[in-house]
């Protein structure tokens, strides 16, 4: 008996099919499945990508680092660290980037956030004074002009850290919100004596013309390094989100502690806006490996000590009004398999 031709042509179409499927499975190819789609995530910076400051940010998206975890990464600009927490609590951003103690002045607010890496060891706040001024302590600013990015990115409140340490508040210093330019403009033309810097600023503040001496904010006070910040509920309803984005952005980090010149090649094609100063960003990515990424026994863990004296400063200097648990603030269990 002969079947009917349309469903025998059927058939053998079927048969084709399989055999196809069958084949690219013997050969690890999945060549009928198609791509999963990347899942799109908002990612708030407390200044504008295209700063050297989010190198290892930058690194990651140009590697696809966030596309192998199957991610679509937006990164958007807030208004600085506290402004980023805000946002970010508030569920308008799924993750955000601050310095690693924002979520102290954030906590004090009610928002509920936590880091989850911290991007090196050291502060990424260092004082940067002329050297022809010969300022040797954060005491010696009194009564002269220091910029900083904004009064609501914690950089501004590690400039606060080092002026108490020299006997001084707010009030002894005329201290300017410049914005991320104008902070190292202003300070390049002998319009400030110092800036409340990181170190893409004040290489930007040398290429300029600057003649700088740096105190790194670790001599006199104990800031952090950037942070990646997710709300509570992130972390409890979507731990794997937590952690794919941690794992490439520490990766995009390691990246630049590996091979700083690689890193600043890598870099500049990712950021075309850099195009032809490789090697000012080399020199940045060398001065945050100094300063700032070194010295972390694990790569994006938070150094508990250290976040308790920085709670201990705000709760003393009135910055918050009281210390909240420390398991409150950040969580290690997204870096800590990192290697």
């Amino acid at each position: 008996m002969s079947l009917p031709k349309p469903l025998a042509l059927s058939l053998r179409a079927s048969r084709r099919v399989a055999l196809v499927t069958l084949a690219a499975a013997a050969f690890g190819a999945p060549a009928l499945a198609q791509k999963a789609p990347l899942q799109e995530i908002t990612y708030l910076l407390p200044a504008p990508g295209n700063l050297p400051a989010f190198g290892p940010w930058m690194l990651a998206q140009a590697k696809g680092y966030y596309e192998q975890e199957g991610l679509k990464v937006n990164f958007v600009t807030g208004r600085g660290g506290v402004d980023v927490a805000k946002q970010v609590g508030a569920g308008n951003a799924v993750i955000g980037g601050a310095l690693g103690d924002t979520p102290i002045i954030a906590r004090a607010q009610g928002i509920p956030v936590k880091a989850v890496a911290v991007m090196g060891a050291g502060s990424l706040m260092q004082l940067v004074t002329h050297k022809d001024e010969r300022i040797e302590s954060p005491r010696e600013l009194k009564g002269k002009t220091v910029t900083v990015l904004a009064y609501t990115d914690t950089t501004y409140y590690a400039l606060l850290g080092m002026l108490s340490k020299g006997g001084l508040t707010k009030n002894d210093v005329n201290i300017q919100a410049a914005g991320p330019t104008g902070v190292w403009q202003l300070f390049a033309e002998k319009k400030a004596s110092g800036m409340a810097s990181t170190p893409d600023w004040t290489v930007n503040a040398m290429d300029a013309g600057a003649k700088v001496d740096i105190l790194p904010a670790d001599v006199f006070f104990k800031s952090m390094a950037q942070a990646i910040l997710v709300s509570d509920e992130t972390i409890q309803k979507n731990p794997q989100l937590v952690q794919k984005l941690v794992r490439a952005t520490v990766k995009g980090m390691k990246d630049i502690m590996a091979d700083p010149k690689a890193a600043s090649i890598a870099y500049v094609q990712a950021v075309p806006v850099h195009k032809g100063k490789e090697a000012s960003i080399q020199q940045m990515f060398e001065m945050y490996n100094k300063y700032v990424y070194a010295k972390q026994k694990q790569p994006g863990s938070m150094d508990e000590p250290r976040l308790a004296d920085l709670q201990k400063f705000y709760v003393s200097n009135g910055v918050v009004p009281s210390a909240v648990p420390l398991k409150d603030l950040y969580t290690n269990q997204f870096v800590a398999n990192l290697k």
